[in-house]
């Protein structure tokens, strides 16, 4: 499985940038920036991403990483389920 993870270009403000460089250093990620996810509230409020095409979103810079690491654990916990 090759998690897609999604980040907002106007959602920058909150740090999301040097995650979002971070994880596109990991081969097994597919990290995509747009201008726009249309998700405007979660954008102004805190730091978010999509993984998946589900949101995840948190306080900090820091949290979001673990939230994302955390939410990629669970979808490959799926995806090797879907294997058995």
């Amino acid at each position: 499985m090759r998690p897609i993870i999604e980040f907002c270009a106007s959602n920058m403000g909150h740090g999301t940038d040097k995650l979002m460089h971070k994880l596109e250093g990991n081969p097994d990620y597919d990290v995509i920036e747009y201008g726009c996810l249309n998700n405007c509230g979660e954008c102004y409020l805190t730091p978010f991403a999509m993984v998946e095409g589900d949101i995840v979103a948190a306080d900090t810079v820091t949290e979001l990483e673990e939230k994302i690491d955390a939410k990629i654990k669970e979808l490959e916990a799926w995806f090797n389920m879907d294997l058995d």
